[in-house]
Parts: structure tokens; C-alpha cells; sequence
């Protein structure tokens, strides 16, 4: 889709046209979708939010600057109507602070690199207040005292949320790297794992994610 087009697009949906909302959440379902995957424990879950998520576009494009880029403008809508979602459906807290979250190490898990698909399967694994501290910090690149006041939580939560989050992740990442026997006798190992353990070199750098 080039500018023009896009800001064809924009044009109509601030005249409220149908066919240009529709053309607009075809064009750009993807990506809103891979933001809200991160976030929900499901697809089915990550649909209702990312449509949530759109219909906020919708009442809200005439507050779109077309001076700055339209995909990070859909994107923070997506992540906010995530973190709604996260508000409005915890139910457990999982926000004990630890004692000495001051001292928890940021590269607990610097042994693994995750091909980004299945990372995204593992958090999806992870109870949704590690989940979404998980994502506001290693994939949006917020710090704790933010997402403290994102989730209405002390920054100590954060950290130790985020710190529970890694270990849950290791175990899993453990997990996956056992070996298991197939129906023809071959021992088989996960494909979770991208490149072998001994690179210490950090996690999920070349995808952005920092850990």
C-alpha cells in the first residue's frame, strides 16, 4: 500500500465510509494481530481485543497526525486496548513485590535465543500479569517505574512480575529442549530452540526483545 492510498484510506474513515474502515483493518489486520497475540492467551482472545482495538481507531482517527507514521499510532492503540483487556479481566493479582526485586538480574535467560513465533506461543503460556509485564518490557522497551503506572502497580511488582515471567519461560525453554522418542525410533528434539546453549550472548536481540 503506498502513502497515498493509506492516506486515502484515512480520509474515508474519518467520514466514517464503511468500505474504507474495511479495507483499512484488511490492510493492517496482520499486524494488529501479532501485537495483541503477544498479550492474549489465545487467538480467540487477541481477535476481541484487537477489535476493540480498531473500533477505538475508528472513533479516534481524527485525532491521527499523518506527519508521523501510521503503523505506530494502530500499534499503541493495540497495545493500550491490551492492557484495558488486561484491567478489566484479572481476576488474580500475581503482584506480590519481592524483598530484593531491586537486585533481580536483567539477563537471568541469556543462554536461550527463541525463533519469535514459538516465543510468542511460550508467553502466551504465562498467567496474563506476567504476560503483560512481560511484553511492556521486553518487546515495548518500557521501563518499571512506566509500567508500573501503566498497571497501576509499584515498580517492585514489575520487576518481580517480569522476574517470575523468566523463570516460567526457562522452564518451559527447558522442557521443550528434552528429548523424546518417535513413533520410528529416532530421538527428536524441539525446534523451540534456534541456536544451541552455549551462546551467551543474550536473548532475543535480533528480534528486538530485550531480556
Amino acid at each position: 500500500m503506498t502513502d497515498e492510498d493509506l492516506h486515502q484510506l484515512i480520509s474515508g474513515c474519518v467520514k466514517q465510509d464503511r468500505k474504507c474502515q474495511k479495507l483499512l483493518y484488511k490492510a493492517f489486520y496482520g499486524f494488529a494481530m501479532g501485537i495483541c497475540l503477544r498479550y492474549a492467551g489465545n487467538r480467540d482472545e487477541a481477535a476481541e481485543v484487537m477489535n476493540q482495538g480498531f473500533f477505538k481507531v475508528f472513533t479516534n482517527i481524527t485525532r491521527y497526525d499523518a506527519d508521523r507514521p501510521f503503523k505506530a499510532w494502530l500499534g499503541r492503540i493495540m497495545m493500550n486496548a491490551s492492557i484495558d483487556h488486561y484491567r478489566a479481566n484479572l481476576k488474580m493479582a500475581y503482584t506480590d513485590d519481592l524483598d530484593k526485586a531491586e537486585h533481580i538480574s536483567d539477563n537471568e535467560l541469556a543462554d536461550r535465543k527463541l525463533n519469535y513465533d514459538e516465543l510468542i506461543a511460550l508467553v502466551q503460556k504465562l498467567p496474563q500479569a506476567y504476560r503483560t509485564v512481560f511484553n511492556l518490557f521486553a518487546i515495548e522497551g518500557y521501563g518499571h517505574d512506566e509500567i508500573g503506572e501503566m498497571l497501576g502497580i509499584s515498580s517492585g511488582t514489575s520487576k518481580s512480575n517480569l522476574h517470575k515471567a523468566r523463570q516460567k519461560l526457562k522452564l518451559m525453554i527447558l522442557k521443550a529442549e528434552q528429548p523424546c522418542i518417535g513413533g520410528d525410533g529416532r530421538v527428536n528434539y524441539s525446534s523451540v530452540v534456534a541456536i544451541n546453549s552455549t551462546d551467551m550472548n543474550g536473548l532475543f536481540f535480533n528480534n528486538g526483545i530485550r531480556l
